[in-house]
């Protein structure tokens, strides 16, 4: 059989999910297992799905799966009419050809991409005869992180129709032995919960899920469409060794160190909070609520400080004081009365809260620095790289630093190299209800430390990852891995030594023998928990590095996932399928990329070419407009010469247009900003031109400039413009050698009485179904056909699969509407 290669690139995108579930009389799940295997924390889960094509005619069947973001996927094949397609991972430039050439015919998109906080989807489809079956299996592979005193084990069923021979089989093997499991999770609710049954002996514990077919439609997230949600496996280990839990087998090791039985050590922490103008609402007010149980939860050891900060910085107290009842207590009414607005100037605050630690070195104490922000510096110093710089050289690895960041308008990525550059951590908090819970969830991570400055020493040991650590918290754990020079066990010798309150301490296995790890489980297993370990570091070290040294580093990661077959942000997944299918194009998301995803709340892959399309003329430009819940979202096309509208905001005297460059699917040559009648912005690709009255000054480099109540400065590839309550940001493009402009906007005013083609509103439709497609809007049929249209509100700009149709039916009022006569 003739087979085409069909490349899966995986996208670190973070895109909610709907999609259009089948007619069970199309086609038919018959058999849907999922198999999870933990041994020694590392968790393989394969996914296997039996479907029958039960029609007259070929039919595209799909599989389409969830598998958690921490995951690498390490193997994908199709049986299809006794033919294997097996999945080889391949590097991204080995790849990059089939996957211009793909989105460049328009042909269909398979994606994993981002649905929710701790998720990613995986969805492919391919076509199968009439009556004939295919089976799909996927496998993936993760480390299970210790929190809060336990190990967690996610998995994610959706069939997309109840099947009758449905399965989830989980067996945990520890050597240490298992203290407890617990289940939890959407499918663990109502009548599911009779088809769980949950066995722990000793060393082993087993967990089935048996629904029938009934059963699956009667969960929280069940329906006639089956079951859609999550099973969740709590478990914890024995403790027994203060040393922690050794294994080795076939010349590698792995330790978890998690000692419990220490004394808790005081620690002096400083909350760096934001509260410019973009944290006004909901993100202030949970805040708040955040910090008044923070604030109960600090021992009365502890010492802490309170800074908040706009472009001014505010103090609580200059200097750090003890969390007696009295501090605390004035603390939370400080807390409770912090309001939003303004710039923001993280450096300035930064700096304040490092020098407000180091002005307090307790002997003894753990200091802890939390930085909490949801956007981007505004105000005092604006570079990135100098932020992170300051930061750096003040805190000089004295302490830990970690960043939440609050929302997608926030710079992930920023925040995340300076945690990692002052042995930190980054975390994102998503916007909702419970975004309180996720601080106060944070916080409790790192309320409780008992060792600082672990150090992890193996004698006889080589190819190590990670063994220097800042800080070991409570109900955390320490994971290290490596080789055992020539296999020898016996000069194999593990130490670690750390500090508790005022002394150093040893631990050591003088005592305590080698667990050798044996048997058919165990094949493998430590081999491969070293090569996920180590990547996953590594990929954290490359974004620290700059130059040959991150080039080394990339190429370390290379050779590793492809030994190992994973598949990381530096790696693909080539596949062969039958002769005639659709190129697929698939990349693994990045959490700095997630933002758009989860803001937009689309989904789903491009519809396929073979619907009959919409007649169009050649086009100058494309746009996107984003829908509410429905995936994919609407293009359209603006032919010829044209000055938009941008935006317009008569209460505030602010009108900003955008003219269209010459460049067939390009975007703005120029965009102007006026500020009531005597101030006036003009942005080409070559720098600003601000007029103010009759003096018009011209800026070229990274300028902060402010007057008034507008505030503009330029970073490498964007500038980013604040007037009151208003922020859009100016992206850079280049295309086949042409720069052009696209602007984003990143806050919306409070008022509503704004326009222009940054104020659209998302478009709501339905999907009908003929021998062709139609979309249904505001109750008008229109046809509509499957385009591509490049997203250019990223730094860089991604393809997307579109509807594509007219601009009048796409924006529901005529196009002229957002048409100026002049700049």
């Amino acid at each position: 059989m003739l087979r085409a290669t069909v490349l899966l690139t995986l996208f670190w995108l973070l895109l909610a999910l709907t999609v259009a579930l089948p007619n069970k009389d199309d086609w038919d799940v018959y058999s849907f297992h999922i198999n999870s295997t933990v041994t020694s924390r590392y968790a393989t889960t394969v996914i296997k799905s039996r479907v029958v094509n039960r029609m007259n005619e070929s039919k595209e069947i799909e599989f389409h799966v969830q598998i958690p973001k921490n995951a690498f996927i390490s193997k994908f094949t199709m049986l299809i009419d006794g033919q294997v397609y097996d999945g080889v991972v391949k590097t991204k430039e080995q790849a990059q050809q089939q996957y211009t050439e793909a989105v460049s015919h328009g042909q269909s998109a398979g994606i994993v991409r981002s649905v929710g906080r701790t998720m990613e989807e995986f969805k492919t489809s391919v076509t199968v005869a009439a009556h004939k079956k295919v089976t799909f299996e996927l496998t993936y592979e993760e480390l299970l992180k210790r929190t809060h005193g336990k190990y967690k084990l996610q998995i994610h069923a959706r069939p997309m129709q109840p099947v009758k021979d449905f399965k989830i089989d989980v067996h945990i093997h520890e050597k240490a032995g298992i203290s407890f499991t617990d289940v939890k999770g959407g499918l663990s609710t109502k009548a599911l919960a009779n088809a769980i049954t949950k066995t722990h002996l000793d060393k082993r514990a087993w967990v089935y899920f048996y629904p029938t077919v009934d059963q699956q439609k009667t969960c929280d997230s069940c329906g006639e469409q089956g079951m859609n949600g999550e099973l969740v496996i709590f478990y914890e280990v024995n403790r027994d060794v203060e040393l922690g839990d050794i294994k080795a087998s076939d010349g590698y090791f792995v330790h978890h160190f998690a000692p419990s039985s220490l004394p808790q050590i005081s620690k002096n922490v400083v909350f760096v909070i934001d509260k410019s103008s973009s944290m006004n609402g909901r993100k202030i007010e949970q805040t708040r609520t955040a910090l008044q149980y923070i604030l109960s939860d600090l021992a009365r050891e502890d010492f802490f400080g309170i800074i908040t900060f706009n472009s001014i910085i505010d103090h609580w107290k200059r200097e750090l004081v003890q969390a007696n009842m009295v501090n605390v207590q004035l603390a939370k009414s400080f807390a409770q009365n912090i309001q939003a607005m303004g710039a923001t100037n993280i450096n300035e605050a930064m700096l304040e809260g490092v020098r407000m630690l180091n002005a307090n070195p307790r002997e003894g104490s753990a200091s802890i620095l939390i930085l909490l922000t949801d956007g981007d510096p505004t105000s005092g110093v604006t570079n990135f790289e100098t932020i992170q710089a300051n930061v750096r050289r003040s805190i000089a690895g004295k302490f830990p630093l970690y960043c939440l960041g609050f929302g997608f308008d926030v710079k992930f990525g920023f925040l995340e190299k300076m945690s990692l550059e002052n042995n930190g951590a980054a975390r994102r908090i998503y916007e909702g209800s419970d975004a309180d819970l996720q601080l106060k969830g944070f916080y409790k991570e790192v309320a409780t430390p008992l060792l600082t400055d672990v150090t992890m020493i193996y004698v006889g040991g080589t190819n190590l990852t990670q063994t220097n650590f800042s800080r070991y918290y409570n109900g955390s754990e320490i994971v290290v891995a490596g080789e055992i020079i020539d296999n020898n066990i016996e000069t194999f010798t593990p130490q670690v030594l750390a500090i508790s309150n005022t002394r150093k301490v040893m631990f050591s296995n003088k005592n305590t023998s080698m667990d050798h790890f044996k048997g058919s489980e165990a094949e493998g297993v430590l081999q491969r928990v070293w090569a996920f370990l180590t990547v996953k570091q590594l990929l954290d070290r490359e974004l620290l590095l700059s130059g040959p040294e991150k080039e080394k580093v990339k190429q370390e990661i290379l050779e590793l996932s492809l030994k190992y077959s994973f598949v990381t942000p530096l790696t693909s997944m080539v596949v062969t399928k039958p002769e005639g299918e659709n190129i697929e194009v698939l990349h693994k998301p990045k959490e700095e990329l997630n933002s758009y995803t989860q803001r937009s709340n689309t989904a789903t892959t491009v519809p396929k070419r073979s619907q009959p399309v919409v007649r169009k003329t050649p086009v100058s430009h494309r746009f996107l407009l984003k829908t509410g819940r429905q995936s994919p979202p609407l293009c359209f096309d603006i032919n010829g010469a044209a000055i938009l509208k941008l935006l317009h905001h008569p209460s505030r005297e602010l009108y900003m247009n955008g003219e269209l460059d010459s460049m067939t699917n390009g975007g703005f040559k120029k965009i102007m900003i006026h500020v009531r009648t005597d101030q006036h912005v003009a942005v080409d690709p070559e720098g600003i031109s601000i007029q103010q009255g009759e003096l018009t000054t011209r800026h070229t480099g990274e300028d902060h400039i402010t007057a008034g109540s507008l505030s503009v400065f330029r970073r490498d590839k964007e500038i980013d413009i604040t007037v009151e309550d208003i922020r859009v940001i100016i992206l850079f493009h280049e295309k086949d050698g042409t720069k052009f402009l696209w602007p984003v906007l990143r806050q919306r005013p409070i008022a509503n009485n704004t326009e222009g083609f940054l104020d659209l509103k998302p478009a709501d439709y339905e999907e009908v179904q003929h021998s062709y497609t139609t979309l249904r809007i505001n109750g008008r049929e229109i046809n509509v056909a499957s385009s591509t249209v490049m997203d250019y509100s990223f730094i860089q700009p991604l393809p997307i699969g579109c509807w594509l149709t007219s601009a009048d039916y796409a924006l529901q009022r005529p196009l002229n509407d957002i048409f100026v006569a002049k700049l």
